[in-house]
């Protein structure tokens, strides 16, 4: 029996609570994995794994788009990546002075905080700030 073809693009779907932000044929994708960031190119092998808090980076010939994603689960197959995340935005629709404040408020909130509960979340309030920088601040240099 003859293998099938390997795929030469990938179908990235991410999709939040408030609905679809990508569906598009990519080259690669480049995702924040709770233990730490991986990369899909076509024909990976299929594998589920949860998200942590980061840019996803995909590719498309030349083209490089940054989307910022907050937690949830990523499906991967040989022919499609599809991300379900709590919270996520693209790049480009990112306010930077409103996280610039975000990232500042989060910081202070963290030197003042006296219990374990209010640090873990002035912590990631910092991190969904500093992610949301960094993918603003690679989408208007490129």
């Amino acid at each position: 029996m003859a293998e099938a073809p390997r795929p030469t693009k990938l179908t990235l779907e991410v999709v939040t609570p408030d609905g679809l932000l990508i569906r598009d044929e990519v080259d690669s994708v480049q995702a924040p994995g709770s233990e730490g960031s991986f990369g899909v190119l076509p024909g990976h092998i299929p594998m589920l794994t949860t998200l942590g808090a980061g840019e996803i980076i995909y590719r498309k010939g030349a083209e490089v788009g940054r989307i910022v994603c907050l937690f949830g689960f990523c499906e991967v197959l040989p022919d499609r990546v599809h991300i379900m995340a709590e919270s996520g935005e693209r790049a480009d629709q990112i306010d930077i002075a409103r996280a610039e404040t975000a990232r500042a408020s989060a910081a202070e909130r963290m030197k003042r905080v006296k219990d374990e509960e209010g640090f873990k979340e002035a912590q990631a309030d910092y991190v969904r700030a500093v992610a949301r920088l960094s993918a603003a601040s690679h989408a208007k240099s490129a």
